[in-house]
This record gives C-alpha cells, structure tokens and sequence, in this order.
C-alpha cells in the first residue's frame, strides 16, 4: 500500500511537471492570418465608426473586435470599387501599376454613350495575371497552407480563369450562401426551422449561411498548420435583401416604418432602409462565428492555448458603402461626401480593425493606412520572404500596430522615408478622376472637361482634427500654386506606375477644342500574324498607338488584351498578333488625347455579354 501510494505520488508528479512544460511551451514562430474582407461595407455601417449621428446598424461582434485590437480611422481601401481593391490587396501593388482600375475589364476602350460621353475610360486588365505572386502564394514558400471562401472578382467573371487554386490557395469554396438572390421577391423566402431549409434558423434566430460554414471548415481542416485564411464574404452587396423576417421586422420597428407590402424599392434617405440594416447585423453575427472559433478552439501547434492567440485578424471591406442603385437608397456614408464608384472619401474610406499577438487591446489610430499595406504586413508578422518580381507598393504596418498605433512615423516606405500620402486612380464609370491626399490636404484631379479640373481640400489639422472630412470647401481656387504642385506630384506617380489615362471621344456631341482634327483611318491588312493601318492625319499628330485583341472571340468570358503597336513613317501602323489572336482592333491616340478606334466600335451599351468580336476584324 505504502510502495503503491509513492508511485501514485510520483506518477501525479510527473504528470504535473509535463502539463507545466506543455503550458509554458513557445508561442510557434509561425502564426496564422484571418483577412476577413466584407462587399461595399461602408465606413459608417460600423456602429463602433459612429460620429455626428447615431447609426441605426447593431454590430455588437465587430465592436467586440474593435475593443481587442486597433480600430483606423484612416483607413482606405486601394480603389472605390470590388475588383481592383481585391487584386490589390492579394498582390500589394497599386490598381494603377496592376492596370486594373475597375471591375470586370479586358475589354476595349469605347464609350458607354458615343454621342453623350465626352472621355472614354482607358483600357484595364480583366484579371490578375498569374505572374503576379499574391499572398498565398508567398506564404506556401514559407510552409502556409491557405484558404479562400466567397468572393473571388480576380477574374473577367467569378468563374472565368484564373481561379484561387491557380494563384495559390489550397482550398476555396465560392458559395453566397445567405447573399443568394431570394425568389421570386426578397418578402419570400425567408429562413425556417424546416431541417431541409439550407437556410435553416439557426438557435440564435440568424439563417445558416454557406460562405462562413466553408469558413469554418477550412479552420477546422488547417488548425494543427501555419494556416491564412482569406474570408471574403458576400455581404453586404446587393441584392439587397435578408433571409430573416425576424431581423426585417425587428427593424422597421426601430427605424418606426410600417412592414413593406411592395418588394421593389426604398427611398428613405439616411440609413433607414430596414433591409439593409438586417444583413448588416447579419454579417456581423457571421464574423463573430468565425472569431467565436477562433476563440474556443485549443491550438494544436500550442498545447494549453487557444488559436486566437497565435493569429491576426484583419478586418476590413473592398470599398466605400454603396449609397444607391437605381430605385433603391441602400446607406449614407456622411459626413463623409460620396460612396462606392467614387474617390471622394465615401468611396474609399473603410472600416479597418487589426488584432493580433503582440498588438495592444483598445487602441485607435488616427494614421493614414491602405488596404495595399496588408501583404507586407503578413510577410512581417509570418517571416516570409518578400518574392523578388513582386515590388510591392503598401507599407509593413507590423512596427505601427506592435509600438505605438498613434505614431505615424512608424510607417515607412521601401526607401525608408515617413509616407505621409495616399493616392488613388479612378479613370472609370461616371466618376473620372484620380487624388491625391499629402498629409492634411487632397488633391482631386477631373479627366472629364469641367471649368474645374482640379479640387483641393484640407481634410484635417496636424493629421487628427477634423477639418473638413466632408469635402465640402474647395480651396483650389484660393491655392492655385499648391494644387498645381500637387498635381504635378501626382502626374509623377502615376507616370511612375505607368498607368493609363482616359481617352476623350471625337464622336461626342460636345464641341471639344481640337476634335475636328482628329486623324482618319483609311485602311489595314493583313499577312500571317502581322497586320498594318494606314491613316491620314488632319491636323492633329498620331503619338500612340495599340493594338487590342482577343484569343476567345465569341466566348461567355470574352477577354481584351493590349499591345502596343509600331508607328512608321508614312502614317502607317505595325504589329504582330500575339499567338492564338481570334480577332483584333487598332486604336490611335494623339496629342490631345483624341482616341479613334478602327474599326469604328460605337457605344457600349450595343453589345451584349461584351461580345465585341461582333464588331472587330476577325483572323484570316
């Protein structure tokens, strides 16, 4: 009994002292990421964001989130719309180096309207080309495995090539889960407790949602690796409706508006559109599942510690809130002037939290970030080697969220210098224009013909207290000299970017100085790949020209490409048709800016699914 009451004691003894080694094990080197990217989530649907006026959206897990990490006030994504700021973020580079400025791309440039549009928007990439080493990527170098769930928009279409498994991820799973269009109207449809309803309400009353049930999976699968997850949800992109009648009901009884009766529209001004304010909430409660995880789930790699402590969390959206689409007021992002399809601050101005081992608890920042800094980051945190063809063009914001997030000094650029600016380049849709903020002030610079081409704004004082976030008073006129260097300082970076400008359109009704003298095609040829155009200037000098062509004329996903083509003499035109060319356009620039296209391709809305093949010359 004696002998055998010993053993147990030596036996407790040891098992205590190993518990003791386990728990006091290192933190692994290697820690995990979770980029959770929400669809047009404005700056002021956050309710931890709210100033000037209460918002009516209830994001108690994103608050939480807030609470735990540093919360940016200045915080922008890199361009006001979904495709380029997503291939930016994956890519760290600039929409205007990665020539991709909007969504969808790879068409040739031609005017929505030939006769009503005065600016023609410049050719941009349909996709991020596979040269292009994004996140996961760099991280598979380094042991990584990596995952993406939801929106993809990396492509001409979400489904078109290339897809995550081409650019690196090892798992990916695309589903909309709750953001699946409800049919025949969004008053039907809504989330049951049937056991055969994929939305079925769930104990807490919220519909199940596919895009975080692949979230969580993929978290389940990679929990004992170094793992990256890139969450990029659904929500809360149109269309705009929810799958919980409770959610719907619950707030058209807080913003005091009677239960809709008519499916289509809502024109309340303001943030009172009760559809809108469910999926808010409804995102949040997603988020809060994946960072619920997180939290209760033990860390194989760190015996006795849970796995939110050894990850980073960034939580941020693609772009401004979408304010309205036709028919619909859907958010309002005041005070700040704009949204979605816009550079003014309302479009690119984001949520952004950062949480993370080594990162203080409750912390806000009033310093100029971008969306564009992640991926230096992440290689920061992970210790990865930064691929020698990526240049990026972010900052590593490791040093800024460890030391001080006030201290803006701690964000620096490849050569080491403070940054102290923000660019964005935005030659597209409606909007035209791209800016420049240095320091207090932003520049804003019109492509369109306007008796302003330039805006000038001072936004803050000493770069924290408000000044003028709403863009209301233009100072270019009362400071000429400083807007010009401004935008001579932004001529400089975006010639260093090479990127591509708008074209104005000698179709246009509108009487533009220099239009009659535009050139004149006259004639092309063929032989083999190589093609020519000759054509007659009349008064204006041909000082550009490209040539635009598909390898898939006539296809679901047809794509556009550029090349630039030889100008001889004798006003003729060369080039080569790249391997596989089904059809093919030449596009000539001139001094002014003057783009003609031949053939003549009229106005966009004449095609469908951007079949412009129907209209190009075809390869014999």
């Amino acid at each position: 009994m004696r002998y055998s009451s010993w053993l147990l004691k030596i036996c407790l003894g040891m098992i205590a002292f190993l518990a003791m080694g386990v728990n006091a094990a290192e933190r692994p080197t290697k820690p995990n990421v979770v980029l959770i990217l929400t669809d047009d989530l404005g700056w002021q649907d956050v309710k931890c964001y709210d100033i000037d006026e209460p918002s009516p959206y209830e994001t108690p897990n994103i608050d939480q989130l807030a609470q735990e990490g540093v919360k940016f006030w200045q915080a922008y994504s890199p361009a006001p719309t979904c495709a380029p700021s997503r291939g930016a973020i994956l890519a760290g580079k600039h929409p205007a180096r990665l020539q991709r400025t909007h969504v969808v791309g790879g068409a040739p440039p031609i005017p929505h309207n030939e006769k009503g549009w005065t600016v023609v928007a410049p050719w941009y990439s349909g996709r991020l080309p596979l040269k292009e080493v994004i996140i996961p990527e760099a991280l598979k170098a380094n042991g990584y495995t990596s995952g993406h769930v939801g929106k993809w928009h990396i492509a001409i279409n979400h489904h078109a090539f290339p897809q995550p498994k081409d650019h690196g991820f090892d798992f990916t799973r695309s589903d909309r889960g709750v953001a699946n269009r409800m049919k025949p109207h969004r008053l039907t449809g809504f989330a049951t407790d049937n056991s055969d309803d994929i939305y079925r309400l769930d104990k807490n009353g919220f519909p199940r949602d596919q895009n975080t049930v692949d979230a969580l999976e993929f978290l389940e699968q990679s929990k004992d690796k170094p793992f990256f997850l890139y969450y990029a949800t659904w929500l809360v992109h149109s269309p705009i409706h929810t799958r919980s009648e409770q959610l719907l009901k619950k707030y058209c009884d807080k913003l005091k508006i009677a239960y809709p009766v008519n499916p289509k529209g809502h024109m309340l001004e303001g943030q009172r559109n009760p559809y809108y304010c469910a999926m808010v909430e409804q995102l949040d409660y997603y988020v809060g599942q994946v960072i619920d995880y997180l939290d209760r789930t033990d860390d194989p790699r760190w015996p006795g510690h849970k796995l939110v402590e050894n990850t980073y969390i960034i939580f941020t959206s693609d772009n401004g809130g979408m304010e309205a689409h036709p028919g619909e007021i859907i958010t309002d992002n005041y005070p700040l002037d704009k949204g979605k399809i816009n550079a003014k601050e309302g479009g690119i101005r984001v949520p952004l939290i950062i949480k993370g081992p080594g990162i203080s608890a409750g912390q806000e920042s009033q310093v100029m970030v971008n969306g564009i800094d992640f991926y230096p980051t992440i290689l920061s945190w992970t210790g990865t080697i930064c691929p020698k063809q990526q240049k990026l063009d972010g900052a590593d914001l490791s040093s800024l969220l460890s030391q001080n997030p006030q201290d803006r000094n701690l964000v620096r650029t490849a050569d080491g210098k403070v940054r102290n600016s923000m660019m964005h380049h935005f030659p597209n849709s409606a909007s035209m224009h791209s800016t420049l903020r240095i320091g207090d002030y932003k520049l804003i610079r019109n492509f369109k013909p306007m008796p302003q081409p330039l805006e000038l704004y001072r936004l803050y004082k000493d770069g924290d207290q408000r000044v003028d976030i709403e863009e209301m008073k233009n100072l270019a006129g009362a400071m000429p000299e400083k807007a010009q260097q401004m935008d001579k300082q932004l001529q400089e970076r975006l010639e260093s970017m090479k990127a591509s400008f708008p074209y104005l359109n000698p179709y246009c009704n509108a009487p533009l100085p220099h239009k009659v003298n535009v050139c004149k095609a006259l004639e092309h040829g063929q032989k083999g790949s190589q093609v020519w155009l000759k054509y007659a200037e009349r008064g204006n000098k041909v000082v550009r020209a490209d040539l635009l062509y598909t390898t898939n004329g006539g296809h679901r996903y047809e794509e556009w490409f550029r090349a630039e083509a030889e100008i001889e003499g004798e006003n003729t035109v060369k080039a080569s048709l790249p391997k596989g060319t089904t059809h093919y356009l030449f596009n000539l620039v001139d001094q002014y800016q003057f783009l003609v296209s031949y053939p003549r391709m009229g106005s966009m809305n004449e095609y469908k699914r951007g079949n412009y093949s129907t209209k190009a010359f075809s390869v014999e």
